[in-house]
């Protein structure tokens, strides 16, 4: 038995892991959408909106024009799983707003999640705890840098 700690990895294989990972978590994402009629970026909208955002931030956050999220808001408008309000700061600005069905439904997507359930449920309660505060310490630099130009 060896008192040395092992090896920190390299910052690619770092990399590696984290993209790996992100892509099988969005795979299962995708998968539990479209057994709900969603289509991946449609359930991502559905997923960020914990209260009203403006149509120009879901733009950003998509990372594309601004008329392809209109197509979108559009078509889970019409299932009526969001709706269009105006900003009451300013009413030229239209925020989009997750109805109870909406918030449903993805909250649905999200359970129904299989694999990622499944690998979470590999790790215990510590493990558990020290991966959540390791993404939280990762989490504000990640999505800063994501929103520059």
């Amino acid at each position: 038995m060896s008192d040395t700690a092992p090896a920190a990895p390299a910052k690619l294989q770092l990399l590696e892991l984290l993209a790996a990972i992100g892509t099988a978590q969005w795979r299962d994402f995708a998968s539990a959408a479209s057994r709900h009629g969603l289509t991946s970026t449609q359930a991502k909208v559905l997923a960020q909106l914990d209260g009203p955002m403006p149509m120009r931030a879901l733009a950003v956050l998509l990372v594309c024009d601004a008329s392809n999220v209109t197509g979108i808001v559009d078509r889970l408008e019409a299932r009526d799983l969001v709706r269009r309000e105006p900003d009451p700061a300013d009413r030229r600005v239209k925020n989009v707003v997750a109805t109870d069905a909406g918030r449903e439904v993805i909250r649905r997507v999200r359970e129904e999640m299989q694999a990622t359930h499944g690998a979470l449920d590999t790790l215990d309660e510590a493990e558990s705890a020290t991966l959540y505060a390791l993404l939280e310490r990762l989490r504000p630099t990640m999505e800063k840098d994501a929103r520059r130009p």
